[in-house]
């Protein structure tokens, strides 16, 4: 339970930050994330990070119980898998960024849920 709530208070205020941003300033996220899948360096050097950061998770905390832990995994799984797609699969990663930046609502949506998963692991992290 003390690795749930240690990734809980990294993983919850970095999808809460990361989800209000996005609702903030939906321009300059979108500027960014075209920059971003231009850059061949930058898409790699995030399949890297976002692979490492699944695997910590991974190997901490592959906890597969009912209960809130299970997000914690799941992140972290779903964290490999993006980098894994990242690295290996760099030009379905530009398609699939691409197709999400062109659809706004589809973007609000994404960003309004982060927020709601990171106030809730903080809670729960921090509490």
């Amino acid at each position: 339970m003390e690795t749930s709530l240690f990734i809980a208070r990294i993983v919850g205020p970095l999808l809460g930050v990361s989800g209000l941003a996005t609702l903030i300033n939906r321009t300059l996220l979108e500027d960014i994330g075209r920059e971003f899948l231009d850059s061949k360096a930058l898409l790699f050097l995030a399949g890297v990070m976002a692979l490492i950061t699944g695997l910590v998770i991974v190997n901490t905390h592959n906890i597969w119980i009912a209960g809130w832990p299970v997000m914690i995994t799941a992140f972290g799984w779903i964290a490999v898998v993006a980098g894994v797609v990242r690295i290996a699969f760099p030009s379905l990663t530009r398609r699939m960024g691409a197709a999400m930046l062109s659809n706004r609502r589809l973007m609000v949506a994404i960003a309004a849920v982060q927020v709601l998963i990171g106030i809730w692991l903080s809670w729960l992290g921090y509490l």
